[in-house]
């Protein structure tokens, strides 16, 4: 072989290389993140949480696929590989990147809330509606409503949650009409359409996934700057961290405390994804227990997922695996976190 051909052969082995170590590919990968001091975001009257230990923000870390770390997914412990149709749906990566952060946004403010409602803080939360998250292409309001509109009434009526509000469309006959009122960059605006066929369902419905929009007010000031943090299963670590500041009470005994589990304004914890990612990235920032979400797998999961468990029993599952020492504590309710902190010694 001449120096020239080999010198092309070895150009275009670099170019493969290149290629397979940096080509995007229409998945993503979800693997352990990283777990970090909520205190750092968030301040009560302009203070910041100063004294010892930590209650965790926990991550799951998501990567665009490359052929290198596609192929390497299948033997990296807790990691999924997740289509791009999965994980945006029909959103590109900036309406899901503005997902995630309403998410956040309903976080903090149901965090607020609870924190300043269980501390006995005068407080008062105000629903203004259902933040639009994303329209199926069937829907007669596509092209119309976009993410981020806030969706007010609907034929007229205001409701005080998004379950209220899909309740009463279940309730009308296919292709009814329907007069929804909305928020667009902050102006009001209505808009005509009827109720279809939801894809892969016998339902009917607008097609349109929602989220609730609050405001919360209180004479104590409580701020959370979490920009560029999305998702909402922060919310019963803020909580935590909130109710700590307001009170002064120091539940965590000057230890790592971590978690997840979103939280709602009746004080309940709902479930989470990836909690087995968050269990191992807990683990390895050193945290003393974890809290995670102990409601009932339904019998339609079960249904479809036979294997299907509860997010602690896969928490308990993947701390086995990993052998940590870190405690697993199941939860249902901010009160359940409560009283562990105030009756267990965390050691």
């Amino acid at each position: 072989m001449t120096k020239v051909k080999k010198r092309w052969w070895l150009l275009a082995a670099i170019v493969l290389l290149v290629a397979f170590l940096v080509t995007p590919l229409p998945y993503y990968l979800e693997m352990p993140g990283s777990a970090e001091k909520i205190s750092q975001y968030v301040t009560v009257n302009h203070k910041k949480d100063r004294t010892k230990g930590s209650y965790m923000l926990v991550y799951v870390s998501v990567l665009q696929a490359t052929p290198a770390s596609f192929v390497a997914s299948y033997v990296m412990p807790f990691t999924d590989l997740v289509s791009k149709e999965d994980m945006l749906g029909t959103s590109s990566a900036k309406d899901y990147d503005k997902i995630q952060q309403y998410y956040m946004d309903d976080a903090i403010n149901e965090a607020k809330y609870v924190a300043l409602k269980k501390a006995h803080h005068k407080v008062s939360r105000r629903y203004i509606g259902m933040y639009v998250m994303s329209i199926t292409k069937g829907s007669t309001f596509k092209n119309i409503l976009h993410v981020g509109d806030v969706v007010t009434s609907v034929n007229g009526r205001h409701y005080d949650s998004s379950q209220a509000f899909v309740k009463y469309l279940a309730s009308l006959k296919p292709k009814s009409q329907i007069k929804l009122t909305y928020l667009h960059d902050g102006q009001e605006k209505t808009a005509q359409g009827k109720t279809t066929k939801l894809a892969n369902t016998k339902r009917y419905g607008i097609g349109i996934t929602l989220a609730d929009r609050t405001k919360v007010s209180s004479d104590t000031s409580v701020q959370a700057d979490m920009e560029g943090i999305g998702g909402p299963s922060a919310g019963l670590m803020l909580t935590l961290e909130l109710y700590q500041q307001i009170t002064g009470k120091n539940l965590r005994q000057g230890q790592k405390v971590a978690g997840t589990g979103t939280m709602n304004a009746d004080g309940s914890v709902g479930d989470i994804g990836g909690i087995d990612k968050k269990v191992v990235s807990a683990s390895k920032a050193g945290a003393k227990i974890f809290f995670a979400p102990n409601n009932p797998v339904s019998e339609l999961e079960k249904k479809y997922d036979p294997s299907a468990m509860s997010n602690y029993a896969e928490a308990k599952k993947t701390a086995k695996k990993i052998h940590t020492k870190m405690k697993i504590v199941p939860v249902r309710t901010f009160d359940d976190a409560l009283k562990y902190l105030q009756t267990h010694q965390i050691k």
